[in-house]
């Protein structure tokens, strides 16, 4: 399923969120979706309308919403405001008023699609993201965006079997000696609380976070890349990814492999949905 059938699946049932948010907002577009988005998701947190599967679902797809507007131009700030207006709507709004039943009982078989979806592509500028909901019980790729680093290979993400997937890097190396660290490196939205989209690259080193790898094994062969037949496996700590979903989804992030010789690798990566892929992948296996 793609971003595109998504929206147009959710457009009607949204559309009653609009109504009890009284006259339609003045923004167009993708800023509308996220503003509808955010208020079902508002109402939600505050009146308990979903089961966990579609919160999780709605939770995707606000971020991907949010996502839209912003590659559409908004500016981060002001998407920050439609969130707050849409919360306070939404805290307006009696738990016990009909038209909310209703747009619960809407947005309930509507997103409900989303839980029994096995697997979606979420944007990225030019690579995406892609995960996938089955098979937990093997190893494999559950969310993922693929790269390079000269000729050699490398993807990020989350991988795992049954239980708590990890977030990794799996890279082969071509034809050279083999890393002895790696980090992920971003802006540090502490220091630099603007989005940095110039150039494509990342925000002056002052102004940026790394994240170490906290260990390395020898890749599954389910996590190479066809035509790869061995790779490392650089896991990174739970939290750093909670810092990627804070990212702008136009920004770039980076991966450096350290080695021993001094020298550095650098595998370019795109924030994108990040955030939408993840919570998607918190509805869990099917």
């Amino acid at each position: 399923m793609t971003i595109g059938q998504n929206a147009a699946t959710a457009k009607a049932v949204l559309l009653a969120a609009a109504m009890l948010a009284g006259p339609a907002p003045a923004w167009a577009g993708a800023d509308n979706t996220y503003y509808e988005r955010a208020f079902v998701l508002a109402a939600d947190a505050r009146c308990g309308l979903f089961d966990e599967a579609v919160d999780a679902a709605l939770t995707a797809a606000t971020a991907q919403a949010r996502g839209a507007a912003l590659r559409s131009g908004a500016a981060e700030a002001e998407l920050n405001a439609i969130a707050l207006r849409a919360r306070a709507r939404a805290a307006a709004v009696s738990c016990r008023d009909p038209q909310l039943a209703v747009v619960r009982d809407r947005v309930d078989g509507a997103f409900s699609g989303w839980v029994r979806t096995p697997r979606m592509t979420f944007a990225g500028d030019r690579q995406p993201w892609v995960a996938d909901r089955t098979h937990w019980s093997e190893p494999g790729w559950r969310l993922m965006q693929a790269s390079r680093v000269g000729a050699s290979p490398v993807a990020f993400g989350y991988d795992g079997e049954a239980g708590e997937p990890a977030l990794t890097a799996v890279v082969s190396f071509v034809g050279r000696s083999r890393p002895n660290a790696a980090r992920i490196v971003f802006r540090d939205i502490a220091k630099a609380p603007r989005a940095w989209v110039s150039g494509g690259g990342l925000p002056p080193v002052s102004t940026r976070a790394s994240v170490w790898a906290t260990g390395v094994s020898a890749a599954d062969p389910a996590l190479l890349a066809e035509g790869s037949r061995a790779g490392e496996a650089w896991r990174f700590p739970a939290a750093a990814a909670d810092r990627l979903a804070r990212l702008d989804p136009r920004e770039t992030f980076l991966i450096e492999f350290h080695f021993r010789d001094g020298s550095v690798a650098l595998a370019r990566f795109e924030a994108g949905d990040f955030a939408a892929g993840r919570a998607f992948m918190a509805m869990g296996a099917l």
